[in-house]
């Protein structure tokens, strides 16, 4: 899941059964693909090892992405990201059980795309979605 930080977008996701370097890969370029970003961008992420490998390292040289990793051991440098992930959780898969990865794939999706980044409220944005912050701010 790739955020970006301006307006607490999520810009870039994937669902796959494993963590693994294709789904954090998948993730980023979508991210790129949504963005295009024409300057130098800072890519932030955890240490996990798919963050440090050689596919991840060279996409980030080809697409002028700067990766930077946390410290070891201190999640207030992820916070964003782990906020992200506990707002899902209890707004969202806490309250269903999923029948299949399909189904559950569906409902992230819509709650990705449709409710967080259009819909949902956040107060670090003045109390309007990311959507909306993002085009007041253009």
């Amino acid at each position: 899941m790739v955020i970006d930080l301006f307006a607490r977008n999520v810009v870039g996701w994937s669902m796959k059964p494993t963590l693994s370097r294709e789904l954090a890969l998948d993730a980023l370029m979508m991210a790129v693909w949504r963005r295009k970003p024409d300057g130098e961008v800072i890519v932030h992420s955890d240490q996990g090892s798919q963050y440090g490998s050689d596919d991840w390292q060279r996409f980030c040289r080809a697409n002028n992405l700067v990766p930077s990793m946390s410290r070891r051991g201190n999640c207030w440098d992820n916070a964003v990201a782990e906020s992200f992930f506990s707002s899902l959780k209890k707004e969202r898969i806490r309250k269903r059980i999923y029948k299949t990865r399909d189904l559950a794939r569906a409902d992230i999706f819509d709650y990705i795309e449709v409710f967080y980044n259009r819909a949902r409220r956040h107060s670090n944005l003045g109390g309007v979605s990311p959507e909306a912050f993002e085009q007041a701010s253009s």
